[in-house]
């Protein structure tokens, strides 16, 4: 995650975490004259995402077609988890959350796949199709699903805070890495960032998987979440869907802008937030449902 993630935060917490080299990824905030969100729009946009049932459950990968554009869901079996990063303070206190079953997209939404059911590729960096599209605000992500769903009538939606985390750190397989050396390598092998990346996308599935066998959740684009942001608290949970109400959107993962290391927004439980109408060149989205 860029640079811009220090605007937001107060000078003096900012120069005390500084002081103790133990910054982490925090909330972006640029547009903020659009903090102030319609609740009307979101919850519209709920209700169209609610009308399509979709698919149940059943433990086997998923491969969707949209317009001759095919992509594969991946089949997480839930289980409990410890959700948290200890040096974040908006990413404590550690605290167990337990998920129900559900599925996550083994990549990125690619440019071709935003394409085929929108009809535009508003991404900055062009040329393959097969990169991450970026620059979609996570309002324009409510549009997109909600079109995905009328094509296939399905109930795709972006993952919940938890989710991604479950997903990320490997799920019922993880082998208890938090951070971005899972799946047998270093960073450089798992992710685009900063120091590999050229200040550029890369096509989806140019890294190694994790355990599940999902790609670039580790850098290449940042993806937004479904949740408000908001704080953690200790309460043992079950399916959260984070902060009731807010006016900024969790996004997590780090993108080809992160500087890496565990300070990083490539780190597993670090967590960063923007304002819905945010657009961003290393900001993206993953499909769950």
């Amino acid at each position: 995650m860029s640079n811009r993630f220090f605007n937001s935060i107060l000078f003096t917490p900012l120069f005390s975490l500084l002081l103790g080299g133990i910054f982490c990824v925090s909330c972006g905030d640029e547009d903020n004259d659009a903090e102030t969100q319609d609740s009307s729009y979101n919850q519209t946009a709920n209700d169209e995402q609610n009308e399509w049932s979709g698919t149940p459950f059943d433990g086997n990968d998923k491969m969707y077609t949209v317009n001759g554009v095919t992509f594969k869901m991946i089949a997480i079996f839930g289980g409990t988890f410890t959700m948290g990063f200890a040096i974040q303070d908006s990413a404590r206190p550690l605290h167990q959350v337990t998920l129900s079953n559900y599925y996550i997209g083994e990549t990125e939404v690619t440019q071709e796949l935003w394409n085929a059911v929108m009809g535009s590729n508003p991404s900055k960096f062009i040329g393959d199709e097969q990169c991450p599209v970026e620059q979609v605000s996570w309002n324009d992500c409510q549009i997109f699903l909600n079109k995905l769903n009328q094509l296939t009538k399905e109930n795709f939606h972006l993952p919940t805070e938890a989710q991604w985390e479950y997903a990320a750190c490997g799920g019922n397989k993880a082998e208890g890495y938090k951070g971005s050396s899972y799946s047998g390598g270093e960073i450089a092998n798992v992710g685009w960032y900063r120091y590999n990346s050229n200040n550029t996308t890369h096509r989806v599935k140019g890294k190694a998987p994790n355990e599940l066998g999902i790609y670039d959740m580790t850098g290449n684009v940042s993806e937004w979440c479904s949740d408000w942001f908001g704080p953690y608290t200790s309460d043992e949970q079950v399916d959260p869907k984070g902060a009731v109400s807010g006016t900024l959107r969790v996004e997590r993962g780090g993108s080809w802008d992160s500087s890496g290391g565990s300070t990083s927004g490539l780190v597993n439980g670090c967590r960063g937030c923007y304002n819905p109408s945010s657009m961003y060149s290393d900001l993206g989205l993953r499909l769950a449902k």
